[in-house]
């Protein structure tokens, strides 16, 4: 039986005979594949003619791979299939089976993909007076709307599943006492839901794959007049989106799409600036289970098994949508997110 040094020759002879223009074929036949992974979610035995392509290839100097964590164990995969090489190798140490590689974004090929890091697509409007109120007061209520948008969606802690502190300190005291109480005793006829206002996953249903959230939109200010008193309001629509996976399970790998349509009204109470949330996050999120309804979020994978409440009929909507309006609770998608 040959030793592993024996293998690794071999190997390097193998790639070798690959001739450049060959080589350069099967590296952007390779890169397609790996780009495509994350949107097609297929489970990943299904591309394991793809993969053994890509290690190949990047064995030979050619390219580079989406997760240099697996190379090895693809790698060993690869060598079970020639019989002539004999038994594949033990598992080298990550030294020894370290490639030359740079992620690829999970977000590749989405339209995500052009969108702003975290919070640097939350770009506010230019302040004006407004509905009565100066144009430093207009700032400051267009400040905190970015606050209140970064706490209910960019809070890592929040997302997975913790208390939204940042967010109950920035509500109304009026709204602060009820938002707690609807954390603890969710209730949608007499109380709040607290937790719909926040993108949050169910506790143990999923793990971050990327430490970058996308995000796009666009804030409008506005007036509208109530009891005779022009008000200002602010309206929100934005879009989060989120690489995750099932914890321990990288193949699972699903970009979370939450829209985040929301109104803040603004008035002056004698010398106090009043910012009101009237309504928020109520665009939904996708993919997502219809049959849990307990306000987390709980993402539907590649690999869940079929919603049973979902109507045949109905409309399907584009999760990348900012202008699609449906009034089902559960909706079917397009196309993959």
């Amino acid at each position: 039986m040959p030793d592993n040094d024996d293998i690794d020759q071999r190997f390097k002879t193998l790639t070798d005979q690959i001739s450049a223009r060959e080589r350069k074929r099967m590296t952007k036949i390779a890169e397609q594949e790996w780009a495509r992974q994350p949107r097609l979610r297929r489970a990943r035995r299904r591309r394991r003619a793809a993969i053994a392509v890509a290690v190949l290839v990047a064995a030979a100097g050619g390219f580079v791979v989406y997760r240099p964590d697996v190379v090895e164990g693809v790698r060993a995969s690869v060598f079970a299939g020639f019989a002539d090489f004999g038994t594949a190798p033990t598992a080298q140490s990550p030294e020894q089976a370290q490639v030359k590689a740079a992620d690829v974004s999970p977000f590749h090929g989405s339209p995500a993909q052009d969108y702003a890091d975290g919070a640097k697509g939350l770009v506010m409007p230019k302040a004006r007076a407004l509905g009565g109120l100066s144009r430093k007061e207009v700032s400051t209520a267009l400040r905190h709307a970015r606050k209140l948008l970064i706490a209910s969606h960019l809070d890592r802690k929040v997302l997975l599943g913790g208390r939204p502190n940042a967010l109950i300190r920035l509500l109304d005291p009026e709204q602060r006492a009820p938002f707690v109480k609807g954390l603890k005793r969710p209730d949608g006829k007499k109380g709040y839901e607290s937790r719909r206002w926040v993108t949050s996953l169910a506790p143990k249903s999923a793990e971050l794959a990327s430490e970058t959230f996308k995000v796009n939109g666009k804030t409008r200010l506005t007036t509208f007049k109530e009891d005779g008193f022009v008000r200002v309001r602010i309206k929100v629509n934005y879009l989060f989106v989120y690489a995750i996976q099932r914890p321990g399970r990288p193949e699972t790998l699903t970009r979370l799409v939450a829209h985040n349509l929301g109104t803040l009204d603004v008035w002056r109470v004698d010398d106090r600036l009043r910012l009101w949330i009237v309504d928020w996050n109520g665009g939904g999120v996708a993919p997502a289970r219809c049959d849990v309804d307990d306000t987390f979020v709980h993402p539907f994978y590649p690999d869940s098994p079929a919603d049973l409440t979902l109507k045949a009929d109905a409309k399907a909507v584009d999760a990348y949508s900012q202008e699609e309006e449906t009034n089902e609770e559960c909706s079917p998608l397009k196309s993959d997110t």
